[in-house]
């Protein structure tokens, strides 16, 4: 059965506010302490992942070794979803095994379009005044089709759709609540649904307070000025690492765009969607980027991954589009210098360190290894979780950061955390997480080939 833990945290264990935190990283030898005796090594090594890896598709990115997943637990962004959004969304694509980022995703194409009709404009600078006045005050609406019926009287709403189900947008553009879900990996590699718990975090008073412009009423006049039909550009990643969370994603922004133009379309004519792939690659998005400038698009909804975004932002300010991600997590842009033109739909990763650092010492580890991508997704969550950890009143010795480089391109060499997984031995951690998208199976493995004991967690 599902869980929902509320909007506070769980109080942290005795034991494990008792443990010690050194931020150490890869290539750093012994314990940092002169004299320091060998570790006793743990008889249990539990693993845990985040929202690039807890997913059911996660499992087919092992080359041969089955069976180290199992017991693996994390968080993820992650609304409980109704049965019916889920299964329209299998209408879409019956092969989805996940759901990961699919309300996101279909919120950023149903607000987009909901600010363009209010706009009355598909002039991008337009749009964005609009966006977060779209979540935030005005007449609350739960569809598309009610809130576009608003917004076509000029009516100011307040968008609460599948994962925008509490607070609204903060001023600059990314949601004031988020819900977590803490997964469970079972013994086929697969998440065990029974054991999903989700925990709220956020705070509902963070919303937007400022009034967006006045709406404008459809006639026929704005329908002529409106330069209708809307565009919308995707940049998802269709290809690359983050491959894995592409059907979902990809399924929501279908089915927003039919249920959209189902309701009679914006301003007058049907929305357009422009198909792209980020490939998980900053230059691979960028030149999906100039195709859809090219292409007359609005907006664009992506990139898949926070560094991919943090690529492509220049060239999307600087051809005056909106950037409309449904899955960067990484805090570090909240303040990035978009000019009013980037949004996300996902939370900051700031909301995720303290659901993960919650869900690790909840089972009092002594020993935790931090293993993250090097880029600002992976970074930015280990340096958050790190940051919870210290709040939680843990001093040095306890916790220690890995990093590894991730290379773009189908023809890039395989992650090799070979090294990293031997000092990760040596360091005796009993707790690892491990923050990445597909690749990350790389390190899991090298962990078990180093001798690691990845056990199964109860």
């Amino acid at each position: 059965m599902l869980v929902f833990r509320g909007t506070r945290r769980a109080a942290l264990s005795a034991a494990a506010c008792a443990a010690l935190l050194l931020a150490g990283g890869c290539g750093s030898d012994g314990d940092g302490e002169s004299g320091r005796a060998e570790p006793t090594r743990p008889s249990q090594v539990r693993l845990y992942g985040t929202d690039g890896n807890m997913q059911n598709s996660f499992k087919a990115e092992f080359d041969q070794q089955t069976g180290l997943l199992k017991g693996m637990k994390g968080t993820t962004p992650l609304t409980p979803l109704s049965e019916d959004f889920k299964n329209r969304l299998l209408k879409k694509d019956p092969k989805l095994s996940d759901f990961l980022y699919a309300a996101e995703s279909y919120d950023a194409v149903a607000i987009s379009a909901i600010a363009a009709q209010l706009a009355g404009s598909t002039e991008p600078a337009r749009i964005a005044e609009q966006i977060v006045g779209v979540t935030t005050g005005g007449e609350r609406c739960d569809s598309i089709e009610a809130c576009l019926g608003l917004a076509r009287d000029g009516t100011d709403v307040a968008y609460r759709g599948v994962s925008l189900s509490r607070g609204g947008f903060t001023d600059i553009g990314e949601p004031s609540t988020a819900t977590y879900a803490t997964l469970h990996f079972g013994s086929d590699d697969q998440l065990d649904n029974g054991k999903t718990e989700f925990l709220g975090a956020g705070d509902e008073s963070k919303a937007s307070v400022k009034k967006p412009p006045a709406g404008k009423k459809q006639t026929k006049a704005v329908e002529e000025r409106s330069g209708a039909p809307l565009k919308l550009g995707g940049l998802l990643p269709r290809t690359g690492d983050l491959a894995l969370a592409y059907p979902p994603m990809a399924a929501a922004a279908a089915l927003a765009v039919d249920e959209i133009n189902a309701a009679d379309g914006v301003l007058g004519k049907p929305v357009v969607w422009v198909d792209g792939d980020d490939g998980t690659d900053p230059k691979v998005a960028k030149a999906t980027v100039a195709k859809h400038v090219e292409a007359g698009v609005h907006v664009i909804i992506g990139a898949g991954g926070s560094g991919i975004s943090r690529a492509v932002l220049p060239d999307v300010v600087a051809a005056g589009l909106v950037l409309f991600s449904p899955s960067n997590t990484d805090a570090g842009l909240s303040t990035v210098d978009d000019k009013g033109l980037y949004f996300r739909t996902a939370p900051s990763d700031i909301l995720q360190g303290r659901a993960l650092a919650d869900v690790i010492l909840r089972d009092g580890p002594n020993r935790i290894a931090l293993v993250a991508r090097q880029d600002s997704y992976g970074e930015g969550l280990q340096g958050n979780v790190k940051a919870e950890l210290e709040r939680a009143g843990h001093g040095s010795g306890q916790v220690r950061l890995f990093n590894y480089e991730v290379k773009p391109g189908p023809d890039a060499p395989p992650v090799d955390f070979s090294k990293g997984a031997q000092e990760i031995k040596q360091f005796g951690a009993d707790a690892i997480l491990v923050i990445g998208y597909g690749e990350s199976a790389r390190v899991i493995e090298a962990l078990a080939a180093a001798g690691v004991n990845i056990q199964p967690q109860q």
